[in-house]
């Protein structure tokens, strides 16, 4: 049994705010895709804000505010990818243009945390920071190029 999970963060900008009837459609189904994730085989645990629904109160570091994080850890690769790509979880991905415009560089950044830790904002952002500055290494790796726990490419 492992001793590592799998934490990911991902950003978007928000093309305005929360309560623009731009936005309806991506508020509307935060609270129903979260609650599908905290169901999903193999999901340890998400950031929250005090509502408990979504991360859309939290303090975050951006000086944007219509910078919006998510961030979440998985027991394994395998189990993030089956929610992300085979759900509801993946209209979403695939509508983003919708809400968001595009953030220069990686928007997404997966990387292994020992068993019982909780990542912080700061942590994943100097995450996604890294992989901005070096690209895909077993500390800090996109989705296009996944590593195992172990820091080899993973064969899945």
């Amino acid at each position: 049994m492992s001793n590592k999970q799998l934490a990911q963060y991902n950003i978007i900008r928000l093309k305005d705010e929360l309560d623009s009837p731009v936005i309806k459609e991506f508020k509307d189904f935060l609270a129903p895709v979260n609650l599908l994730a905290e169901e999903s085989s193999g999901f340890v645990w998400r950031l929250k804000d005090d509502s408990g629904a979504a991360a859309t109160d939290l303090e975050t570091p951006y000086e944007d505010k219509l910078i919006f994080v998510n961030m979440s850890v998985w027991e394994d690769y395998e189990s993030l990818k089956e929610y992300t790509y085979k759900t509801v979880h993946s209209y979403f991905l695939k509508s983003r243009k919708k809400w968001s415009n595009e953030i220069e560089g990686h928007k997404a950044v997966m990387w292994y945390i020992e068993k019982g830790h909780l990542p912080t904002i700061m942590e994943a952002k100097e995450k996604l920071d890294l992989l901005n500055k070096n690209g895909s290494t077993p500390e800090a790796f996109s989705m296009k190029d996944i590593y195992d726990e172990s820091g080899q490419v993973y064969k899945g």
